[in-house]
């Protein structure tokens, strides 16, 4: 009697657990998808910076990349209702113009793999201001994982060296953080509810475009070379980077645990950095490869949770 109850549960967990495996892995592909689109787009951005300034560019990009979010939320029969004001703008502010102006202003004189490395020490500075903003006081494996960064910084830096590419590096050090600024108030406004990842990509994109369009006006560039690569890398940041990407991950985060999602942080930056070795010739030095290695061990442990 109990052997014959006990079967049918089993086949029963066991058909639970395959379906689960199999409603997870079109994310997982998304994931894998979107990590390539995002981690590629670091040598498209700065070969695009050769025809083009960092604030024109970016303007163009999001002008477009906007567009194709909310023709997305149209088409999946989304409210065009724009999330709270102040906290988007904020994250607009934050997440589209500050960002993106540090990370573009760092490529024009940084490595794109360099830049990329300490673009995403995004992760670090989310714990430190979700603990002033949140009160989310870090654990010991976060503490230990910014230590680990810290010194990581410190060799990719090199001060020992003297200022070198300071700027660059302090440039994308800013990004970073405008990310992070970004990420937190998301976090607060989705604790709020009733506001969608997609609506609030959109609609934070469109006000932070309108204020690097305002910039771009104002700031005086070199004249847009409209080369049929230049041309191709709008078109790759407006519907792959800034569109279709953005699009899967919305849906990553809805399917996938935060911790699988948060692997993105992790290998975005390390294959940026192999894009740039393989496709630009940005060798790492053995002490930019140790400050590297260790950036990626803490974004391990800053990214990674334990399973239940």
């Amino acid at each position: 009697m109990d052997t014959y109850h006990t079967q049918p549960a089993a086949r029963a967990t066991r058909t639970t657990v395959t379906d689960v495996s199999s409603s997870r892995r079109p994310a997982l592909v998304a994931l894998a998808l979107l990590t390539l689109i995002w981690s590629y787009n670091w040598i498209v951005m700065k070969q695009a910076l050769r025809y083009s300034g960092p604030f024109e560019f970016s303007a163009l990009r999001y002008v477009l990349g906007s567009g194709v979010l909310f023709a997305a939320l149209l088409l999946r029969g989304e409210s065009l209702r724009p999330p709270p004001l102040w906290p988007t703008t904020l994250i607009g502010l934050a997440q589209t113009t500050g960002f993106q102006l540090f990370v573009q202003s760092a490529l024009l004189v940084g490595g794109a793999g360099k830049t990329a490395l300490l673009a995403y020490t995004m992760p670090f500075w989310v714990v430190l201001i979700g603990w002033l903003a949140l009160g989310e006081k870090p654990t010991r494996r976060l503490w230990l994982g910014l230590a680990v960064a810290g010194g990581g910084l410190v060799l990719v830096l090199e001060p020992w060296h003297g200022l070198g590419n300071a700027g660059s590096s302090a440039l994308a050090l800013a990004g970073g953080v405008c990310w992070a600024i970004g990420v937190v108030a998301s976090k607060r406004l989705f604790q709020r509810g009733g506001t969608s990842a997609l609506s609030l990509t959109a609609w934070q994109m469109l006000i932070g475009t309108l204020v690097v369009g305002v910039i771009a006006l104002l700031v005086p560039e070199r004249p847009i070379e409209w080369t049929n690569w230049f041309i191709g890398a709008l078109v790759y940041n407006a519907l792959l980077a800034s569109g279709l990407a953005w699009l899967m991950w919305s849906y990553v985060v809805a399917r996938l645990p935060a911790n699988v999602a948060g692997l993105s942080s992790l290998v975005i930056p390390v294959a940026g950095i192999a894009f740039a070795w393989l496709l630009l010739g940005e060798v790492p030095t053995p002490i930019e490869g140790a400050g590297i290695a260790l950036i990626a061990a803490a974004l391990a442990l800053v990214n990674l949770r334990r399973a239940g």
